[in-house]
């Protein structure tokens, strides 16, 4: 897949994406067009059709997050859940939403870093048990909505 000046890639942090989450994506891709790039560290190929093309990356916590960071420009969108990620994507002036369609700003993404670290600690030490709650139905509509209303704004000449 080449990319145009002008266009604007779709990139999925695909490891821990759900499946649906990549479904209302494609569809979203084919409507407008646009170029889908899914990058994890396990086989995807089958993903693969005219607009959505597929990264293998090698094992490791974060060659994913390190191939998207590296390769996405600040006019394309990056799907991922993961903060650290997000951060970086925002701190080099992109567009990063999260599958739950919480969209990543300048001025939400030190504290939900912050918050990530300070849950990973308390995990460890066994002071809290768990993670997120479970992936449901709202998730996905307001995810479909919010990367409607986004890709409407970031398409718009």
């Amino acid at each position: 897949m080449n990319r145009s000046d002008a266009s604007i890639i779709i990139w999925i942090d695909a490891d821990a994406c759900p499946r649906v989450i990549k479904e209302i994506v494609f569809r979203a891709s084919a409507r407008l067009r646009l170029p889908v790039r899914l990058v994890a560290n396990t086989d995807l190929s089958r993903s693969r059709t005219e607009l959505v093309d597929t990264v293998q990356v090698a094992e490791g916590p974060d060659a994913a997050d390190d191939y998207i960071a590296t390769h996405a420009s600040p006019r394309d969108l990056v799907i991922t859940a993961d903060i650290p990620l997000a951060a970086r994507i925002v701190a080099g002036g992109g567009v990063a939403l999260d599958p739950r369609g919480d969209l990543y700003t300048e001025e939400n993404v030190g504290e939900r870093l912050s918050l990530r670290n300070l849950l990973m600690e308390l995990r460890q030490d066994g002071t809290v048990q768990g993670g997120p709650s479970s992936f449901g139905m709202t998730d996905r509509q307001r995810f479909a909505s919010a990367l409607d209303r986004l890709l409407t704004r970031m398409v718009r000449p």
